[in-house]
């Protein structure tokens, strides 16, 4: 027997890890079984070169409960180690000085790495044990040893009697981390942490039904044997070559990472480089609302099929971070602060190659199956313009595959579109307009009105279209956007010809003044203009520009301030209807504006505008008139 320091130059180390590390006392299981999975892969590869003269076998992880010992054990049958092996590495961990510990980390107690940047994956056991003992026996022909610690700096080292290979961890739970005897938690962190490790973790038994004989009564009783619960799976699809793999097995392996996730997804983008850097992955793209607002989060970071986290902005294009699926990669500084890691090449390099593949994934998919790709467009659409905002390089490769849909659910691509509308859609100084709607619904009647001229008008719903368009236009010189509410129809496209009005200037200037004592001015900019006699007397419109500048303040950009703006709207007279006459030709003051707090309200209730208070006396005032 032996018994000694652990060589660390803080006092008591102990203290330390558990005050620092405690939000993530959970990941000590992580640690522990990630230490075995080493231990047994290095076992395996000593076998393979004929280095280790032992069978490698089928071996397993045990991880075991004793609630009446109050002990949680972890068992390997990986390579072991000699009692001078453990001396080195367990005994002789060298910290630079508490002080600098405190200092470097004292920002990021939530780093789940920090234990791992030191070599200290073990001594994570201390986070929720307060004795912790080693019996270890080493592939070489030497005694097994059994290391005994309880949270301080003292340990002693026996022999132990021991006569299989490899490694049993026991840990002597504490009074404050009894929920780690509860085999819900180790099941619930097994799943977690471990559910793709390479190496078979048995928890427990379960039952398994035994085939039915063929010449089975009709009373046959099925008959059940007690096999190893495996946890995880150690072959995972992102760990095979995409030429191994179906459709059906892409899908099962989304089912198997997201259980409770009913609907399928849309496709998705297999990730496999190993220079520069070394990377493998699945990405799937989920069906997506047009709501900015979706979880994120879901994509799963690993580091050899080990769990690390599910926060992977920085190294996934922010825009992908809408996406599902796996990334696993040795080669992510995993264990320094997140502004290290943005800064750091190696992630950029994995953050570019990944928004290169999804983009060369698209292009891909359109060219292969356009109309099964039109159909997720709406799906997929709110990803694809993040991703035009937000990555160069992806913008510059979308125009490959973007697509901009009309109200009449026709789907072009930006080069389509252009060609398409060049003849009509052409103002008097040479540019191409593009009419677009956000909403069908309440933007029915301007569509209609555009269409009857021949114009195509997209449907640009996103949250972010504003944005877009803008991006657009300042790429496109010859082009500008305007939503079909934007204006009259007649003004949309600016042509040379001009419509006679049936009233004067000065019977213009007259109906203005009339107008302007019943409409208010700080909601409503009043515009007379000679329209074609059919159409509306009275249109509400708002500013391209004024609009634009706003929804774009709502979604974080634009002009400053623009969100604290009144709404403002056109109110558009056109002079050339009946209506128009009407109100010019009245005598009675109250008939007058009585008419056209009529139409003014009808032109509201046409774009929504009509709501609340004004929208009950509106109701009752038309139901009076039935009387």
């Amino acid at each position: 027997m032996s018994t000694g320091k652990i060589n660390v130059t803080v006092e008591n180390i102990f203290p330390l890890i558990k005050k620092f590390l405690y939000s993530d006392h959970e990941i000590f299981l992580r640690e522990l079984i990630s230490n075995a999975t080493d231990a047994t892969s290095k076992l395996k590869h000593l076998t393979s070169i004929g280095e280790a003269k032992v069978e490698y076998g089928n071996p397993i992880i045990e991880v075991k409960i004793n609630k009446e010992n109050k002990t949680l054990h972890i068992i390997d049958q990986g390579i072991g180690m000699s009692a001078e092996e453990v001396e080195k590495y367990i005994n002789q961990v060298a910290f630079s000085g508490a002080e600098e510990f405190l200092e470097k980390y004292k920002d990021s107690a939530k780093d789940t790495g920090i234990i791992g940047h030191f070599g200290l994956g073990f001594y994570s056991a201390f986070m929720v044990a307060d004795k912790v003992e080693i019996i270890t026996k080493s592939y070489k022909d030497t005694p097994a040893a059994h290391w005994v610690c309880d949270g301080s700096p003292e340990f002693t080292m026996t022999e132990s009697s021991k006569t299989e290979r490899g490694t049993e961890i026991i840990l002597h739970i504490a009074e404050d981390s009894t929920e780690f005897l509860e085999e819900n938690k180790i099941s619930e962190l097994l799943r977690k942490y471990n559910k793709f490790m390479p190496i078979p973790i048995k928890f427990g038994t379960r039952q398994e039904a035994l085939p039915q004989p063929e010449n089975a009564p009709e009373d046959y009783k099925t008959e059940y044997t007690e096999v190893d619960n495996i946890i995880n799976n150690p072959t995972p699809a992102w760990t095979k070559q995409p030429s191994e793999l179906s459709d059906a097995d892409y899908k099962k392996f989304y089912n198997e990472l997201y259980p409770m996730q009913f609907e399928e997804p849309l496709f998705h983008i297999h990730l496999n480089v190993d220079y520069p850097f070394n990377l493998t992955g699945i990405l799937y793209f989920p069906k997506l609302s047009g709501d900015l607002n979706i979880q994120k989060d879901k994509i799963q970071l690993y580091q050899n099929q080990v769990f690390v986290t599910d926060n992977v902005e920085g190294i996934v294009p922010e825009f992908l971070t809408m996406l599902r699926g796996v990334i696993d990669s040795p080669d992510i500084p995993l264990n320094v602060s997140r502004s290290y890691l943005q800064a750091d090449g190696n992630v950029k390099k994995i953050s570019n190659y990944i928004t290169r593949k999804v983009a060369d994934k698209l292009k891909s998919l359109f060219n292969e199956n356009r109309e099964d790709f039109e159909q997720k467009w709406n799906d997929i659409k709110v990803v694809i313009e993040y991703g035009m905002l937000s990555e160069a390089k992806f913008y510059e490769k979308s125009a490959d595959f973007v697509l901009y849909p009309t109200t009449d659910e026709k789907y072009y691509t930006l080069a389509e579109l252009k060609e398409a509308i060049k003849d009509k859609q052409t103002d008097k100084d040479g540019k191409l307009v593009v009419i677009y709607a956000s909403n069908k619904e309440t933007q029915h009647s301007y569509i209609e009105e555009a269409k009857a001229k021949g114009y195509e008008v997209l449907l640009l719903d996103s949250p972010i279209v504003s944005h877009l368009i803008q991006k657009l236009e300042m790429d496109n010189e010859s082009l500008t956007f305007v939503r079909v509410d934007a204006d009259h129809v007649d003004n949309l496209i600016r042509k040379e010809d001009t419509k006679i009005s049936k009233l004067t200037d000065e019977e213009q200037t007259k109906l203005k003044e009339v107008l302007e004592t019943v409409i208010p001015a700080t909601t409503f900019t009043i515009q007379t203009e000679a329209l074609d006699s059919n159409s509306a007397p009275f249109m509400i419109t708002q500013p391209e520009f004024m609009r634009r500048m706003k929804e774009m303040q709502s979604t974080g950009g634009g002009m400053f301030g623009m969100g604290n703006f009144p709404e403002m709207y056109n109110l558009v007279v056109n002079t050339n209807s009946e209506l128009a006459s009407s109100i010019l030709n009245m005598s009675d003051k109250d008939s007058q504006q009585g008419l056209i707090k009529q139409a003014l309200d009808l032109a509201k209730l046409s774009q929504g505008l009509l709501k609340g208070e004004e929208l009950t006396a509106f109701v009752k005032r038309n139901f009076n008139t039935l009387k």
